[in-house]
């Protein structure tokens, strides 16, 4: 996903975006969720969060 529609994504719920890195705002949107911030941790195989919006980029 790009980061133009992650910002997107974050504005709508009311994050603010500022210079925030990818995964730092991933990880905002995914707190904001109430899932876990995990995004980019290394440890998507072992998240549980398998229909998350993020897995494609996660790692």
């Amino acid at each position: 996903m790009k980061v133009q529609d992650i910002k997107e994504i974050a504005q709508r719920m009311d994050i603010s975006c500022g210079k925030l890195k990818k995964g730092e705002l991933i990880r905002l949107i995914q707190t904001k969720e109430g899932n876990s911030a995990c995004f980019d941790s290394g440890q998507s195989s072992q998240c549980g969060q398998g229909g998350c919006l993020w897995a494609e980029d996660c790692n």
